[in-house]
């Protein structure tokens, strides 16, 4: 049995919040998975109480895992070591300060390590690392992913350097899953400190957060008391930590159950070869088919400030879709967004540029523009959809990526660089869609496809038209004769060969009727990805390098070689 606390026998009728002081009553209380109404702060709750909460019920099941009393230092600081494992254990009910069982989340099967902040601080001990390696390996065993839920005040300083050794373990442990392909979630909560995470609670595909939950590998006193250092309001708070894309998500206690499920359908996804095509209106692969027309038409319509975004279309054509964010390094791209996606019950990462609506909107999302945090957020998500074996479809609309000191300062040359390399590498289909504009290497970095298609009204170019007319008629208001030149609309890009087809829009363009756009699109990518599914891994990749090996391939020819000469 999983011990579980019984609020409704607390002494006291009333909870007081220790966030903001306010009484509530208890039942309400625990009916409300312990947060408070008034200030939202999410209360402890045990490692019993979390698998109730999260777990569909009765499916839980304890793993079948022992944990002894380990003392090899036989350590004693006021009270020996031993002793206060005991009394940990009399006071809990638990073995240790991890619980491990496999069960369901919305009957999608998992393996669950849950920590207990009450067993001495959730701290990590050769015990508890052990279990959650027992919880890993038991997960690869099994092929079913694995939910990690952290609790802890850091590393078990009674058992010395062995604690240590657990970072290490575990965290190979979570490689041997990343090797074979396997999910892994974490869910933060309060508090997550030192070896934990510094360890496994960081290395998983999805982290997840409470509300205010902190989590950091020094903690607030040590930085204080060891260099003197102020710390900002809010520090190493789930918040603080999504700002600086360190995590996916931030959700509210009552919503984790279903964000789980929905990551949980990914151990088995459905694959776009078992959905029948959905008779999609007609691409466009004759050029001939589409009409000449004035280049700056097709950019203002490519720019239109009421055309779709790429979140516009994601919510409008997708079944459900949840945004994951951040790069894990230092920030969240607010131009760069994406997640995962499902179609006809086939989950597909998507990933695309988003310039927003509205002036305040736009500049905070810095109109689209791509920062190289933007391009690692991409790659991250890719390299996702590559473990997890699903399509990666992504959408391109940005002006370029963004040209400022603070970009090239953190390497947006590399960045794009790498998303290039990564893109022709990926094992899984992948698709592109032009829905605006497309703009140089910050397009680019989102377009190394096995399949490039522009909407009817969307552009490609090496360059902006202003750019070009900038540097080669050394006058900006010449960007009309440089869009026309430079052969911008889709007409052109089909007859180049830059796109292999083009995706009608509605009368008027994608802006007159989002839901005919969206329609449109799903129809498009459910037959695309239909047919490239198809292909395995190396053809996939063997397909995608060719057809970007063939662009120029008729401008050199090869020179004799010395002894062969005419």
């Amino acid at each position: 049995m999983i011990p579980v606390r019984t609020r409704a026998d607390l002494a006291d009728e009333w909870t007081k919040c220790p966030g903001c002081g306010t009484l509530a009553y208890t039942r309400r209380f625990v009916r409300e998975l312990m947060v408070c109404r008034d200030c939202g702060r999410h209360a402890r709750l045990t490692a019993g109480e979390r698998i109730a909460t999260l777990l569909d019920t009765g499916s839980a099941r304890p793993l079948p895992f022992q944990a002894g009393v380990f003392d090899p230092l036989d350590f004693t600081d006021s009270v020996p070591y031993a002793d206060r494992v005991r009394e940990a254990r009399e006071t809990t009910g638990l073995e240790e300060a991890v619980v491990c069982v496999r069960g369901e989340i919305e009957g999608h099967a998992v393996v669950a390590a849950v920590m207990d902040f009450r067993f001495m601080g959730g701290s990590l001990g050769s015990a508890a690392g052990e279990l959650v390696t027992l919880a890993a390996e038991a997960a690869l065993a099994e092929r079913v992913p694995l939910l990690l839920v952290t609790a802890s005040g850091g590393a078990r300083m009674q058992e010395g350097a062995l604690s240590l050794m657990q970072m290490a373990k575990t965290s190979q442990a979570l490689a041997a899953l990343d090797e074979a392909g396997v999910l892994t979630v974490s869910l933060l909560t309060d508090p997550t400190y030192g070896g934990v995470a510094a360890s496994f609670a960081s290395l998983t595909d999805v982290i997840l957060a409470e509300p205010g939950a902190r989590m950091g590998f020094a903690g607030p006193r040590v930085i204080q008391q060891t260099i003197r250092q102020e710390l900002p309001k809010g520090f190493q708070t789930a918040e603080f930590l999504f700002a600086r894309g360190l995590i996916d998500d931030i959700q509210p206690r009552r919503a984790l159950r279903g964000t789980l499920g929905r990551l949980l359908s990914l151990r088995a996804p459905r694959s776009f070869r078992q959905i029948p095509p959905r008779s999609a209106p007609p691409l466009v692969r004759d050029p001939r088919a589409l009409p000449e027309r004035d280049a700056w038409e097709a950019v203002s319509l490519a720019r239109h400030v009421t055309r779709p975004t790429t979140l516009d279309l994601l919510y409008s054509m997708l079944d459900g879709f949840t945004e994951l964010h951040g790069d894990r390094q230092a920030r969240d791209c607010p131009a760069v967004v994406g997640g995962v996606g499902w179609l006809d019950g086939a989950p597909v990462v998507v990933v695309g540029h988003q310039k927003g609506h509205g002036s305040q909107e736009m500049a905070r999302r810095n109109f689209g523009m791509p920062s190289p945090a933007g391009c690692r957020k991409a790659g991250r998500l890719m390299r996702l959809a590559a473990k997890w074996g699903v399509p990666v479809v992504t959408f391109i609309d940005t002006p370029g990526a963004y040209p400022g000191i603070e970009a090239e300062e953190g390497g947006q040359a590399l960045a794009i660089a790498e998303n290039l390399r990564l893109m022709s590498t990926l094992p899984v289909p992948v698709l592109s869609i032009v829905t605006g504009e497309g703009g140089s290497g910050g397009a680019l970095a989102l377009g190394v496809a096995n399949r490039v298609y522009a909407m009817s009204n969307a552009v490609y170019s090496v360059i902006s038209p202003e750019g070009c007319a900038a540097i080669l008629w050394k006058d900006a208001a010449a960007a009309a004769q440089a869009a026309q030149a430079l052969r911008v609309d889709a007409r052109n890009l089909l007859e180049a060969g830059i796109i292999d087809a083009v995706i009608p829009e509605p009368d008027g363009g994608a802006h007159i009727d989002l839901a005919a756009t969206a329609e449109t699109l799903r129809a498009v990518i459910v037959d695309t990805l239909h047919d490239l599914s198809s292909l395995d891994g190396p053809q996939l990749v063997k397909q995608r390098r060719h057809r970007f090996r063939a662009f120029g391939a008729t401008s050199c020819h090869p020179l004799p070689t010395p002894g062969h000469l005419p």
